[in-house]
């Protein structure tokens, strides 16, 4: 009984769209039966045998899950970003959150910046950081935040709490504004889109594009895939960017980038993956290739590098991914969590940050001009 009580009455896991909205929701050609759901209805397979596999999968244990000690970060300014006003640069708070500042403007993706990717947090997985780059607080006034879908490590309750009154507008896929609204966001401020639907903001263009993945906080089973899952393309003044939300490997990539590439970095999805979750997160191989598909000149691994949400080497995915970059030959770049990252610099720097020992980080890509070492340059 106490544990359904707190499920019903916590404001952590949210709340479901209205009746208004849900009959709205029938238009979408994403909805059907109720449930929103992929391009050829492809999810992830739950049969008897692999559901054992999964619960089993569960009680393993890894050395390597998480790193021997915290990742190093770069910490981040708050009176530089406030009043920054120099070339489109973003910042990676590892996994997936990102902060764009572009053309006067300020971005987050994603802004999942508790200690715990759990609606509770005492119990659940911890972030490899005890500190973030920055505190919340100090974050500059934000024009839009970007969310791709309502899991617990894309969408955090006590981050939207912190953001939500220095904030303009809020972003995201059908459904998943009814649990900004329930922790005090104005409607006003929240915009829903279905895939393939645009919108503007100022000068800025954002497009709502599929993923291959789910929807859910976890409250009751039912309340599973009724909310949109997505991608996002933010094409600026400046740059034309790709952000991968969760997604497994599939033909829509490829449509994202026949309509909106080519794109100067595409944030790709590289992390937390399982042969037993393979519909909806991508090997790292498939990283790449998808951000091949989309026509991106350079790719950003995304989704790891925070928590341990899967039992891999913490270092399997940028490991595994670099290796299949240098082998189709498509650039990758790789900043430190919290490190500017300059898309309109003199030159290309990316740094295999990951090697826990100063002396053996390695530089992968230079040219014959170097980087400040408190910014990386991407030409």
């Amino acid at each position: 009984m106490p544990v359904v009580v707190f499920m019903a009455f916590s404001p952590q896991f949210g709340e479901k769209a209205d009746r208004d909205q849900q009959k709205q929701f029938r238009q979408s050609p994403q909805h059907r039966q109720g449930k929103f759901a992929n391009i050829g209805d492809v999810k992830m397979e739950m049969s008897g045998d692999k559901f054992w596999a999964m619960i089993k999968e569960q009680f393993n244990t890894h050395p390597n899950a998480t790193p021997a000690k915290s990742p190093e970060i770069m910490p981040m300014d708050s009176a530089n970003l406030a009043n920054y006003k120099g070339d489109f640069r973003l910042f990676w708070f590892g996994h997936s959150s990102f902060l764009i500042q572009t053309n006067g403007k300020n971005i987050l993706i994603d802004p999942m910046l508790g200690p715990s990717a759990s609606p509770v947090p005492l119990v659940g997985v911890k972030r490899f950081n005890k500190k973030l780059p920055i505190n919340i607080e100090k974050l500059p006034n934000i024009d839009l935040v970007l969310i791709s879908h309502d899991h617990y490590d894309h969408l955090d309750y006590g981050t939207v709490i912190k953001l939500k009154d220095k904030t303009r507008a809020f972003y995201a896929p059908l459904g998943v504004g009814a649990h900004l609204k329930s922790w005090g966001v104005e409607p006003n401020r929240i915009k829903e889109l279905d895939w393939w639907e645009e919108a503007r903001y100022e000068n800025i263009n954002i497009a709502c594009t599929p993923a291959q993945h789910f929807s859910g906080r976890g409250k009751w089973f039912s309340d599973q895939a009724t909310t949109l899952w997505c991608s996002w393309v933010i094409q600026t003044p400046e740059k034309n960017i790709f952000f991968s939300g969760d997604s497994g490997y599939g033909d829509h990539f490829k449509a994202i980038g026949d309509k909106y590439g080519p794109f100067d970095l595409a944030l790709m999805e590289c992390g937390q993956y399982n042969k037993l979750w393979h519909e909806i997160h991508m090997m790292p191989e498939e990283t790449i290739l998808a951000g091949r598909d989309v026509q991106a000149q350079r790719v950003m691994p995304i989704h790891w590098g925070a928590f341990r949400l899967a039992m891999h080497d913490w270092l399997d995915p940028i490991e595994r991914a670099s290796a299949k970059a240098s082998e189709i030959g498509l650039p990758l770049i790789t900043p430190q969590i919290g490190e500017p990252l300059i898309l309109n610099g003199q030159a290309t720097r990316t740094v295999q940050w990951w090697k826990q020992d100063n002396k053996q980080k390695i530089l992968v890509e230079e040219t014959a001009e170097s980087s400040p070492k408190s910014e990386v340059h991407v030409h």
